[in-house]
Parts: C-alpha cells; sequence; structure tokens
C-alpha cells in the first residue's frame, strides 16, 4: 500500500516555514512594520491619479483648485515676469569721479579701465598708488568713496617673497617688506592680534589695517600726516590706514563681501602687472 505523497510533502513544507518565522520572528515583523510605513508615505505623497494633487496636498490647501496646485496659467506667468521686471533693480551707471581727487596718471588710467570694462563686476574696489603711498576706495559705480595718505611696505618692490607669510615678523630683512603689485580678490577677517582687517594677500600676510603704535620709535601717527611719500613707507608690507578712515570708509564697504584690490607697481611698467590695459603707459 503506497503513502501519498502530497500530504507529506504540505506538511514538511509547512513545518520548515513555521520554523524560519520562530527563529527570524523579530526580522519578520520589522520588515511587515516597514512595508506598511512605506505604503502610508506613498499615498499621502504621491497622486492618486496624473493631474491629481497628492492627499497631503489636498490637506494643505483644501480650498485651492486642482489645475491651480499643478498650473500657472501663461497669463499669470506673463504677468509674474512683467511684474518681476518691473520690480528688479536698475541696471549699474558706470562712471569714474574722483570726487576732486587728483590722483597720478597711472592711478587715473587704471580706474578708467577699471570701471569702463567693469572688472570689479559689481564689488567695492581699492586703487592703492604705492609711489604716492595714498589709497582711493570706490563703490562699484566708479564713485569715489573716500581717499587718504596710508603707510606701505619699507622696501620698494612689486613682488613677494617666496614663503614669507608663513616667517615670524622677526625673521623678514629689511629689503623683504615689500607691498606686492597686482589686482587682488580681497576678504574681510581677523589677524592674530586679533582686529578686524582686509586682507589683500592671505598667503603673504598682506592685509589692510589700523594703523598700530606698537613701537614709539617708528613714529607712524607722525609718518601718515607727512606730505613726503617716501617718509611713509615702514611697514613690513601690508597697508597702515588711519582708524578713523578704516572704520569710516574701508570697513563698512569691505566688512560683508570684500572687494577688488588694484595696487600700482612701482617698479615694473604698468602694462606688465596689468596686461590688459592698452595703450602706451604713464610710467615715468
Amino acid at each position: 500500500m503506497s503513502v501519498p505523497i502530497l500530504p507529506q510533502l504540505h506538511e514538511r513544507l509547512y513545518g520548515h516555514v513555521n520554523g524560519w518565522y520562530q527563529r527570524n520572528a523579530d526580522r519578520a515583523h520589522a520588515f511587515l512594520q516597514g512595508m506598511l510605513v512605506a505604503s502610508t508615505v506613498a499615498v499621502l505623497v504621491l497622486p492618486l491619479r496624473t493631474g491629481q494633487p497628492s492627499v497631503i496636498q489636498q490637506l494643505l490647501h483644501p480650498h485651492r483648485p486642482v489645475a491651480a496646485a499643478l498650473h500657472t496659467p501663461p497669463a499669470a506667468t506673463h504677468h509674474a515676469t512683467r511684474l518681476a521686471s518691473s520690480n528688479a533693480a536698475p541696471a549699474m551707471v558706470r562712471k569714474l569721479d574722483f570726487s576732486g581727487e587728483t590722483p597720478s596718471a597711472d592711478a587715473q588710467r587704471l580706474a578708467e579701465w577699471v570701471v569702463s570694462n567693469g572688472d570689479n563686476g559689481a564689488l567695492n574696489f581699492v586703487i592703492l598708488d604705492k609711489r604716492n603711498a595714498k589709497v582711493y576706495v570706490f563703490a562699484p559705480s566708479g564713485h569715489l568713496i573716500g581717499a587718504s595718505n596710508v603707510l606701505l611696505g619699507y622696501a620698494a618692490g612689486d613682488d613677494t617673497v617666496p614663503g614669507i607669510g608663513k616667517r615670524p615678523i622677526a625673521q623678514v630683512k629689511p629689503w623683504e617688506r615689500t607691498t606686492p603689485a597686482g589686482r587682488f580678490r580681497a576678504e574681510p577677517g581677523r589677524n592674530a592680534v586679533p582686529e578686524d582687517v582686509v586682507w589683500v594677500d592671505y598667503e603673504a600676510a598682506v592685509s589692510m589695517h589700523r594703523v598700530r603704535l606698537t613701537n614709539p620709535a617708528e613714529h607712524r601717527a607722525e609718518r601718515l600726516k607727512s606730505t613726503d611719500a617716501k617718509i611713509r613707507r615702514i611697514s613690513y608690507g601690508c597697508i597702515n590706514m588711519p582708524p578713523e578712515f578704516f572704520e569710516q570708509v574701508l570697513w563698512p564697504n569691505f566688512r560683508r563681501q570684500g572687494g577688488i584690490v588694484y595696487v600700482l607697481p612701482e617698479v615694473k611698467k604698468l602694462d606688465q602687472v596689468f596686461p590688459a590695459l592698452t595703450g602706451p603707459s604713464q610710467m615715468t
């Protein structure tokens, strides 16, 4: 007499499945919970039908028509575009204005090029005339905000000694104390004092900051008042400003997003440092 095969297979299969479930009950329960949560989220977030808002959209905006929730009528789009255009800031009118100051020929030439070409973008900018130890701070349009005598690096030169920014100040030789020439993306920051500064060349540790009177023998306050630009060459490379000029002119205009600083050369020709300039150099 033969024994039926199907009932035995069914009983054996049931035993295996039941045994697996007993051993992995926690995993199975977590899987089922995850499936339930995923299904609930899908029902709430996904639209029930194409062209219809989801359940959660209907709960958040119960009175909004379905079409309005999904589409913006063309007429409304055009109206919004016109409205945005009418509220947009007018285009910047660029015009160089030294406001009564008499710059050197090279400072005038470089400033005209910056403004006419919009090289500064929408940022405030500075023209530093090293030969005359004078700084000019401009609004993005080219209008002069302020000008002042400054103290510059003791040594004449347009380049920075490699690695000088990592050296202790006591190890910087007198002939290495240069203020580099060129175009710099200046950023506001803090130095080791600590005090507010505008970094011109962070790697070289060159910044614009208030004059420091820590060494009375240097007579820095008196030097700032001198009409002789050569007397105003005393720093280690940084641009020292009268405190009131830094606090009232430079810092308020550079503290948020910095700006562009153009440092005129004193040894090289202007076109060497700013090759984008055209025409003969005014350097003598």
